[in-house]
């Protein structure tokens, strides 16, 4: 995939990192001249200037691009990126504090794919979402157990299944349950799952291909 990042701070750094991993080919976008040569002197092809503004986003190439990731910490500059990247046909993938209030969030919600938050996400749910993923791997809590959430799709095995008898064998457990645009809390005993529902698992890293397989199909 080709994927165009917007701000190389903390969050947005990190996820080129692991796309570069993973070989997605990709360029930064930043106003700031000192990040731009940090992105450059790590080897990435990097634009300085304005990522909401489309003709800087046509020199990063947008046109032929995937998906965008309005990553800097300005709400403002990472919604202009991700509606510009919108009419070029991209995914768009926007970040925003956990501040915001619900009907700030819900206005940036209806015109991007994916929101993310990186005091909660980090980097790692920042690259799922930029892939059109939905089973997130959020972190290791220790060597053998990984801290995933997953959303829910049309067709999934266990929609129509109260969450509380989800049985992922030894391998995993789901521990709390939300509804699009709102926070996963302990699920009560009668929530069912429903799709675009997003579930918050513990899982051996070893079985997250089978826990996968039970709850998606």
């Amino acid at each position: 995939m080709k994927c165009v990042i917007v701000g190389y701070g903390r969050v947005g750094s990190r996820t080129a990192r692991v796309l570069r991993e993973e070989g997605h080919d990709l360029t930064i976008v930043d106003n700031n001249e000192r990040k731009v040569d940090r992105a450059r002197d790590e080897g990435f092809d990097a634009i300085l200037g304005d990522g909401g503004t489309e003709s800087v986003l046509k020199e990063a190439g947008i046109e032929d691009a995937d998906a965008i990731g309005g990553l800097t910490g300005d709400p403002n500059i990472n919604f202009a990126a991700c509606m510009l990247g919108k009419e070029f046909g991209c995914r768009t993938v926007m970040r925003i504090s956990e501040d915001y209030r619900q009907e700030i969030y819900e206005r940036y919600a209806d015109g991007v794919d994916e929101i993310v938050y990186p005091e909660r996400l980090g980097a790692a749910g920042a690259k799922t979402a930029l892939l059109g993923g939905d089973f997130n791997a959020i972190g290791d809590l220790t060597d053998q157990l990984s801290l995933t959430t997953v959303r829910v799709p049309e067709g999934a095995p266990i929609i129509g299944e109260h969450v509380a008898n989800i049985d992922l064998g030894s391998g995993g457990r789901v521990y709390a349950h939300g509804r699009k645009h709102e926070s996963m809390t302990i699920p009560l005993p009668g929530t069912i799952v429903e799709p675009g529902d997003q579930l918050a698992l513990i899982a051996e890293r070893d079985a997250l291909k089978e826990v996968r397989s039970k709850l998606l199909g």
